[in-house]
């Protein structure tokens, strides 16, 4: 389950670890938030 916002950068996720086989299963999650967060500081210096 996740909910993303339309009107600002954010997101939120809530799953069991236990469903997912794997530790890098949520790599993609990381990754977003650090493009997020990336996007926003750029945003702002400019």
């Amino acid at each position: 389950e996740g909910l993303r916002a339309l009107d600002i950068p954010a997101f939120s996720v809530q799953y069991h670890p236990e469903a997912a086989a794997g530790p890098h299963d949520a790599n993609y999650l990381f990754d977003r938030f650090r493009d997020m967060v990336a996007a926003n500081l750029s945003e702002k210096k400019n």
